[in-house]
């Protein structure tokens, strides 16, 4: 018996629960880790409430992402071993390899060995936040020297992973927050420049920033009313890609920017890059070979124990940290 997380209904952060179950061994391709670290994602709490991409069946699992020792490898799989210090980029179905727990079986094409010089902690904070600024920044806009990038949400992890990766190519991050409270933070963690959105003009601050060129990339988790300015704001040819829908408001299609201006809207899930060995491959060299420079700085919001599981699904929704929530195991 070992102990993981389920839900056993949708709701708010008091349905999860942690069960004693048995878990089976790694399956055909499969590796087993012995679980030390979490990190958290929006994802998380979205198909905990219902509101997810992915329906679960009742009671459920859930968790994308985790670093830890492998305790057994499946049949097939080779160039992984027991003892070997992972971690997991995250698998196309939470419901289906779940990370919550003390056991937790994935994909062997999907489980990396990680710089030994990374603590578990930092290791469950990589993936999913690098892979999804990499597909959409490089793979997908083609971001190179000289472009102006907006970041929305920039507190995020995948926000400030964007404003690294974009600061690595040589682009200039404008971050854009909702309020002024951790604009310091943005701009000594390396964003050129901080816009506050609910206290300042969105689309006049963006045309002050970038000129006469105008953004050419923006990358987006809110969607909302911000589509406006934020397409006002953009040069033509630019890309908007929106990675998730965050805004409880309604988004308008900016019709006449888009015209004038042949903007391409794009929707992006981190799956089109995980889902493509070749692709995937290269998301993983680039990351890595910044984890080793310097360049890629996974930055922890708060750690909390597994214990507090709720608690840290509370906090992951407050809105209040600046990086990733990590829960230890």
């Amino acid at each position: 018996m070992v102990r993981v997380v389920r839900f056993h209904e949708l709701g708010g952060p008091e349905v999860l629960r942690i069960e004693d179950v048995d878990v089976a061994g790694p399956g055909p391709g499969e590796v087993q880790i012995r679980v030390k670290a979490l990190g958290l994602n929006r994802a998380e709490a979205l198909i905990r409430s219902g509101a997810y991409i992915e329906t679960p069946p009742l009671p459920s699992g859930l968790g994308l992402e985790a670093a830890g020792i492998i305790e057994a490898v499946g049949e097939g799989v080779e160039g992984l071993a027991p003892g070997d210090a992972v971690s997991v980029v995250p698998p196309p179905s939470m419901v289906r390899w779940p990370a919550y727990g003390e056991l937790a079986s994935f994909p062997a094409r999907l489980v990396v060995k990680h710089p030994p010089s990374l603590s578990f902690e930092v290791a469950a904070a990589v993936w999913m936040q690098y892979l999804t600024a990499y597909g959409a920044l490089i793979d997908i806009a083609r971001l190179h020297p000289g472009d102006f990038v907006a970041i929305t949400a920039a507190s995020s992890s995948v926000g400030l992973a964007a404003i690294e990766i974009a600061n690595r190519l040589g682009a200039t991050a404008i971050a854009i927050t909702r309020t002024s409270a951790k604009k310091q933070a943005l701009t000594e963690f390396g964003a050129a420049h901080v816009i506050a959105s609910a206290e300042e003009d969105l689309g006049a601050r963006l045309a002050e920033i970038a000129g006469p060129a105008g953004v050419r990339v923006v990358f987006d988790p809110v969607g909302g009313p911000a589509f406006e300015p934020l397409t006002a704001a953009m040069s033509p040819g630019g890309i908007l890609i929106e990675y998730g829908g965050l805004s409880p408001e309604p988004t308008p299609f900016p019709l006449f920017a888009v015209l004038s201006k042949s903007l391409t809207l794009r929707g992006y899930l981190v799956h089109e890059i995980i889902s493509d060995p070749e692709r995937l491959e290269a998301a993983k060299a680039f990351i890595l070979d910044g984890l080793a420079d310097g360049s890629l700085r996974p930055v922890i919001a708060r750690t909390f124990p597994f214990d507090e599981i709720v608690e840290a699904h509370r906090f992951l929704e407050s809105n209040e940290q600046f990086g990733k929530v990590v829960v230890t195991v």
